[in-house]
């Protein structure tokens, strides 16, 4: 259990939040929403001993354990796989035990090893972690790959499966989503809702936190409120809490005017002038009901394109993919024949590495286009939002300079008005991009795509860094858009709100998806889950698995003490075989036979030769008699 008693948490003189109290028990998600900056990554920092709060209590059980997506991953050596495996620090001590075990030849503590790293599903722990990298997109030949030959966001991957296979109590995940597609973030819900422990995560995707959450937490005007069920519950009940505040506030304030003219009506006269002061210390007394605040900091619309063509952009069987210094172009997506007209709202689907960018590229600029046809209206004006674009921006110049930049004919005060609808305010306008936080350079771009007036809105996930308040802005601006708009994005409330067309990449090709958004979530597990199919066989062919499980296990700590011999005597003959290929190397010296002064050395050589033809004999003999205990004991089995 996750326990907070009237927890005030401040960052300098700043408070985040005051008076909090939280409960939360093994089997209860936690979403925990609020407004960029509100404190939700310092309740994180709290929770794991990194910050102190000012006041109150935190209590969390001793020996709890807690698993978090660490931030940076080494440029290692190690395996994919190892390195997730490595999340599991229990099976790795117990492994360590083992080996130690079995080096100094204490085999009386091998069977209760055994037998620990049964009760962990220790045997399986590769197929659980193979498993894990397979539903969060890794493809079956990346996981024997270095984790050094990932680029970041792939290892930030890596980073969420090792804290996923780490047995936890305490699961604190801060925006898991950021670096997924949407097959990945479909997984990653059906995997947490199993979870057992009490999970805690901080998101900005609401379908996500719809599919997680049992409870959410809302941190805003520095106080922390907990409500039950998901996040479309929350904001049902924040929206009748809001209504209700707000009528309380309006009939106190009815009140307080009725209070006050009472008072300067009669104040004067000696009569009245009791009950005058009486009505004063009222309403000293009275405690103000505050209004209720909704407000997002976002305000803003897509402006009317100049022109808007009937038909604006047509690719006709058009392979996409890349250019190869050698060898014949890497094709991704075949044939593909995409029409779009004024008002279309498509939305590309597919799994990680189907094509989707490649195809979005081809509309944008037919830079990926390897033939085929890309037709475009005379007066069609394309704005293409990508990740390439962010990291475009001068770091050097300011928002007021990218917009002025843009459009010289812009007053001051029009730049100001506009970029306000963005939450640029004041001198914020006038700083450096540079140090600007990912969700702030993100909405600049989309203000500078604005701004252009397109008719063509081309949104490569466009959601990456944005918080929930942005995103409803910009899903309500998207939908009373007058342009066409193509979107890939792993936001599925974002795709239902503003999209009624669904294409799928998939398998090499393009075509339009007929059923809607949760179908397709189905299909998409149905694909990740194409790996349990091997498993459904196996477990057919082997259904008395789990009745049997205790009987295997065992058959295995009653063989190991005859397959550990096995393993000592393999291990001994590899290292003696290299000692001899050594020696070996040095006899083949013609120097050491015609030198009479290595006459000696040349002696102690063969010696040594025949020792360790001696030795290795012996230990082949070692071998072959534990190979025939060995399958003698199986047999009885």
């Amino acid at each position: 259990m996750l326990q907070l008693n009237q927890i005030s948490l401040r960052r300098g003189t700043r408070l985040l939040f005051g008076n909090a109290n939280l409960t939360v028990h093994p089997g209860q998600r936690l979403g925990l929403v609020g407004a960029n900056g509100c404190g939700k990554t310092s309740l994180f920092a709290m929770l794991q001993n990194q910050l102190d709060p000012d006041e109150g209590e935190v209590y969390i059980p001793a020996k709890t354990v807690i698993a978090q997506v660490e931030q940076e991953t080494p440029a290692l050596s190690r395996c994919a796989l190892d390195f997730v495996i490595d999340g599991d620090k229990e099976l790795r001590a117990l492994q360590a035990e083992l080996e130690q075990a079995q080096e100094t030849g204490k085999d009386e503590a091998l069977p209760h090893i055994y037998e620990q790293i049964e009760n962990i599903d220790g045997y399986r722990a590769e197929q659980r972690a193979a498993r894990m990298l397979n539903g969060l997109g890794f493809r079956d030949d990346d996981i024997k790959r270095a984790v050094a030959e990932f680029s970041g966001g792939w290892r930030m991957r890596l980073n969420l499966a090792q804290a996923l296979m780490r047995r936890s109590d305490l699961l604190l995940l801060d925006e898991p989503t950021n670096h997924l597609d949407l097959p990945a973030i479909v997984w990653l819900e059906r995997w947490l809702q199993s979870y057992p422990g009490v999970l805690l995560a901080i998101s900005h995707d609401r379908d996500f936190l719809d599919g997680i959450s049992t409870h959410i937490a809302h941190i805003e005007h520095e106080q922390l409120t907990q409500y039950t069920g998901n996040y479309s519950n929350f904001e049902k009940l924040r929206a009748e809490r809001l209504a209700l505040q707000q009528a309380m506030h309006d009939r106190q304030q009815r009140e307080i005017k009725h209070i006050e003219s009472f008072i300067t009506r009669f104040k004067a006269k000696a009569s009245k002038a009791k009950q005058a002061q009486s009505r004063v210390k009222m309403l000293e007394r009275m405690s103000l009901i505050a209004p209720a605040h909704a407000d997002s900091p976002f305000g803003f619309q897509f402006l009317a394109p100049h022109k808007l063509p009937n038909h604006l952009f047509k690719l006709e069987r058009c392979d996409v993919g890349y250019e190869q210094a050698q060898g014949a172009p890497l094709r991704i997506v075949n044939q593909v024949n995409l029409s779009i007209s004024a008002g279309d709202r498509v939305a590309l689907l597919g799994m990680n590495g189907a094509g989707k960018s490649t195809v979005m590229k081809a509309i944008a600029q037919g830079s990926t286009m390897l033939s085929g046809e890309r037709l475009l209206a005379q007066d069609c004006n394309i704005a293409y939002f990508a990740q390439h674009q962010v990291e475009q921006l001068n770091v050097e110049r300011s928002a007021f300079d990218h917009l002025r930049d843009q459009d010289d004919k812009l007053t001051e005060q029009e730049i100001r008005n506009f970029l306000g609808g963005f939450d640029f305010h004041g001198d914020r306008i006038f700083e450096p991009v540079g140090p600007f936080s990912g969700g702030e350079k993100a909405r600049l771009v989309l203000a500078l795509m604005i701004q252009q007036r397109p008719n063509l809105l081309l949104l490569d996930e466009p959601t990456n860094h944005l918080d929930l308040q942005m995103r409803q802005a910009l899903s309500m601006a998207l939908q009373s858009y007058d342009g066409a708009l193509v979107i890939i994005a792993h936001d599925r409330h974002l795709i239902r709100s503003v999209c009624d067309e669904l294409y799928i990449v998939h398998e090499g090709q393009c075509t339009p998806y007929k059923d809607d958004l949760d179908t397709y979530s189905a299909w998409l597990s149905a694909q990740n889950s194409a790996d349990k199919s091997s498993d459904k066989d196996t477990t057919n062919k082997n259904h008395s698995k789990k009745a049997n499980r205790k009987n295997e296990a065992e058959k295995r700590r009653l063989l190991k003490p005859y397959s550990d011999r096995i393993r000592k005597a393999e291990k001994a003959m590899e290292k003696l075989r290299k000692q001899l290929g050594t020696l070996e190397e040095q006899l083949g010296d013609s120097d050491l036979y015609s030198n009479e002064q290595r006459k000696d050395e040349m002696k102690n050589l063969l010696q040594q030769q025949a020792e360790h033809k001696q030795a290795l004999d012996e230990v082949e003999m070692e071998w072959l008699e534990a190979s025939e205990d060995y399958e003698n004991k199986a047999a009885q089995y």
